[in-house]
């Protein structure tokens, strides 16, 4: 999972390009910045599809301090980004405008910051921070094991699995805003529902805090693989997908509509709706976004030629197609 917000929030948007990897013309000034400001980055290597086009501009923030200040001097004019896994995420084909950041290794901590509670920087993965909490006996974490991204994504989105989300769990998050300032949001200011926040394009998570509940370790642990397990049984992990395509419509279940409209095993260009669980799409090896994006498309088509039944997307589209 990754931090953009609605499909089209990157469609367009005026930002300084360079015409090769490692131009000198950069949108600010980097005195002082410590972190990585690349040119022209493909970004299907950072996604689970392998597909997509470049970012205008990629920026690998050393730490919190230097991300503050990098967002400070674009002011706002530029469009910005954030990426995590790219586990839920197309990536058009024509690529991103603006700035993608990449939050690394300084915002993937995890420790814990009060009674039953536990505060992650937005690049930990679910399993780390699940991990994390069983570690230190805190139970009702265990579902985000399930959930295959980062903090800073699934609190943008309200992530879930396995019965739970991010709003039964959420006390704060830490967000830097794009004009880059900071703040700190409630989980009751991000206005939650379904898969949804009130988080504002632009804005990005850079640290949470969770609340759990006193518990035992070993029976934690056993969840989580319990879990694990499942997840490794009904989906198809081990190919090029990006997990859930569509959102569960009222008193359905996005698979079964996919299924009942005879889409499994479906096929556009190098794109195809898996076998083994039909709401995921899958790269076989040779697909651009452009077929993943079409075949989603034409999934939302027949289900609601067949059942009167409007998917949503689930997964994030960004980019210029």
């Amino acid at each position: 999972m990754n931090q953009p917000g609605d499909s089209n929030a990157y469609d367009n948007g005026a930002a300084p390009t360079c015409a090769v990897e490692g131009s000198v013309s950069t949108p600010v000034s980097l005195d002082g910045i410590r972190g990585k400001l690349t040119c022209k980055v493909l970004l299907a290597p950072y996604t689970w599809f392998k597909t997509g086009g470049p970012a205008d501009w990629l920026f690998e923030p050393a730490d919190l301090d230097d991300l503050k200040s990098f967002l400070e001097r674009l002011g706002g004019e530029i469009p910005v980004m954030a990426l995590g896994l790219g586990s839920n995420m197309i990536v058009r084909d024509g690529g991103v405008p603006g700035i993608v950041v990449r939050l690394g290794k300084a915002f993937a901590g995890c420790a814990v910051s009060g009674e039953q509670e536990i505060t992650c920087g937005a690049g930990a993965s679910g399993i780390l921070v699940a991990s994390a909490a069983r570690d230190n006996a805190i139970a009702g974490l265990e579902f985000l094991r399930g959930i295959p991204g980062t903090v800073g994504g699934f609190v943008r989105m309200n992530g879930g699995a396995y019965g739970r989300e991010v709003a039964d769990i959420l006390r704060d998050c830490a967000v830097i805003l794009p004009d880059g300032s900071l703040v700190t949001l409630t989980a009751a200011e991000l206005e939650y529902s379904y898969r949804h926040s009130a988080l504002p394009d632009g804005a990005i998570v850079v640290s949470a805090r969770f609340a759990g509940h006193r518990g035992d370790p070993a029976e934690i642990g056993a969840e989580m693989d319990r879990i694990a397990a499942a997840r490794e049984a009904s989906q198809p992990l081990r190919t090029k997908t990006g997990g859930s395509t569509f959102k569960n419509p009222d008193g359905h279940k996005a698979w079964e509509l996919v299924d009942r409209a005879g889409c499994r095993g479906l096929t556009l260009g190098g794109a195809q709706v898996s076998e083994k669980h039909t709401n995921f799409l899958i790269n076989t090896g040779t697909a651009t976004s452009a077929d993943i994006e079409g075949l989603g498309e034409l999934v939302r088509d027949k289900v609601y030629a067949q059942t009167g039944v409007s998917l949503e997307w689930e997964i994030q589209r960004v980019g210029r197609p």
